[in-house]
């Protein structure tokens, strides 16, 4: 086991953990960090703990010391040169025509490196613009493109469940999403409803698909025949979560009702296709000895109207003659040992229309 501290840098959602190096530090407070690129001003998310030691990341990079007074009043100066290099930002961006969208500007704790976080559709040649922007602020300058999810990240928000962003929140990482959880959760697959502020799939699809998933295993699935208390029939509907299936029962008369059962009262007997294929078989069956077809299905085809059948010709136009083939010739047999080869018959030579016979001219007598 190994002591660590969790540190959050500016609320953007992922914690670190960080030797605490001899400091007792409780959640809320401010600390100063060594990390890769310097020294940096973080927030305390979770005080002294033991964690396992598969889940530190070597090296552990140690607390530095508990902010100070001039540690907050240098934050607060940093936050407002973030503004300003912002509006800076804009401008050239402006002034350049790129097609890029600034999103944040971070200044590290010790005002050596500003980053200019944006995002764009495709690659951006920024050169220039890194240019002037480290001849206006004299320091080094980094731009680095994010993706949308990102960007939502960074600047947070209110979810259409009425709650801040989760990424901006608690999520670490972002987990891959599909169109086949909203599927398997029955969900409205209208993108304008299972899409986040971001313009991507949703991140809470992620957080009950494996209960879904398991719910799937032992459910039947729609279109089933099955077995109920009150006789057979076919699933029409499943809600996993109430786990009650909408089945539509089968009755003598011919007519339809439709009834909610558990499915722990259901009976899976046949998939949908094997049922129909029955049905439609049926129904054969009867309107081959003059009797009414019965139940049917709603999907059963056999109570459609038959097709015709194509027919070959048309009566207002008379079938089309079809041209005689011309057989090849057959290809001649290679002359035998001692045998003179068979001479080839002379074309005839066409006549030129248009007369004349011979182009010289005439001798006169």
């Amino acid at each position: 086991m190994t002591e660590v501290v969790s540190v959050q840098f500016k609320s953007r959602g992922k914690s670190y953990y960080f030797d605490p190096a001899g400091h007792q530090v409780t959640a809320g407070q401010n600390v100063i960090v060594e990390t890769s690129k310097g020294l940096e001003f973080g927030e305390c998310t979770r005080e002294n703990s033991f964690v396992e030691d598969t889940k530190v990341i070597p090296p552990l990079r140690p607390i530095i010391r508990l902010a100070t007074e001039d540690d907050l009043k240098a934050a607060e100066e940093n936050r407002a040169r973030e503004k300003e290099a912002f509006q800076t930002g804009l401008d050239k961006i402006r002034e350049h025509k790129l097609d890029m969208k600034l999103v944040d500007v971070e200044y590290n704790f010790e005002g050596n490196k500003i980053l200019f976080f944006f995002t764009s559709d495709g690659r951006v040649d920024f050169r220039e613009l890194v240019r002037d922007l480290a001849g206006i602020f004299r320091t080094r300058i980094e731009l680095r493109q994010i993706g949308v999810r990102d960007e939502a990240k960074m600047l947070g928000g209110l979810g259409i469940c009425g709650k801040a962003f989760c990424c901006s929140q608690f999520l670490d990482e972002f987990q891959p999403v599909s169109i086949k959880m909203a599927k398997t959760q029955n969900l409205s697959l209208n993108p304008t409803k299972i899409s986040g502020t971001c313009g991507r799939l949703m991140c809470c699809l992620k957080y009950e698909q494996d209960a879904y998933e398991e719910l799937v295993k032992n459910a039947p699935k729609t279109d089933s025949y099955v077995e109920t208390p009150d006789g057979r029939g076919t699933i029409t509907e499943i809600n996993l979560l109430r786990q009650k299936a909408k089945v539509r029962l089968e009755t003598p008369g011919g007519d339809l009702s439709v009834s909610y059962y558990p499915l722990a009262e259901i009976e899976f007997i046949k998939t949908g296709k094997q049922r129909r294929a029955e049905v439609i078989a049926e129904a054969k069956e009867r309107e081959a000895r003059g009797e009414k077809p019965g139940f049917n299905l709603r999907r059963n085809v056999s109570d459609k109207p038959a097709r015709p059948a194509a027919e070959t010709t048309t009566p207002d136009r008379p079938p089309r003659e079809r041209k005689p083939q011309v057989k090849a010739e057959p290809t001649p047999r290679p002359p035998a040992e001692g045998e003179e080869a068979p001479k080839k018959p002379r074309r005839r030579r066409r006549r030129r229309t248009g007369g004349g016979g011979s182009s010289e001219t005439p001798k006169a007598e």
